[in-house]
């Protein structure tokens, strides 16, 4: 290929545009298919997950036994996706009911008297 400066009407310039755009449309229809990858997400063995959840690992097999929380096994190893963790916390996420007037007041006077002793 020479030095020389070609115009974006020059027959090659165009094919080049032209094999770009196929590649560009491969790509995107690869990346659609894509499967995700286990190595893009922590694996965490159940000591670390029994620990991060604050329960046992007694409790974690009746979690798998249960189907509360997905995992893979290999061998004998078990182990969980830390978004797999996450999901499945933020399934059993409950939001703090608000209180009305009456309860509000009833709640600051339960923690006077629990305050003052009386």
């Amino acid at each position: 290929m020479s030095n020389e400066i070609r115009e974006k009407d020059h027959e090659w310039v165009k094919a080049f545009h032209s094999n770009f755009d196929r590649l560009l449309a491969l790509l995107e229809r690869l990346l659609e298919k894509r499967q995700p990858s286990a190595y893009g997400d922590e694996l965490l063995t159940d000591k670390e997950v029994a620990y991060l959840l604050k329960v046992s690992r007694r409790t974690l097999q009746d979690y798998r036994n249960n189907g509360i929380l997905p995992y893979t096994q290999v061998g004998g190893k078990i182990l969980y996706r830390a978004s797999d963790i996450e999901k499945t916390l933020m399934k059993g996420y409950k939001e703090a009911y608000q209180l009305n007037e009456s309860n509000r007041y009833h709640s600051i006077r339960i923690c006077i008297i629990y305050q003052t002793g009386g």
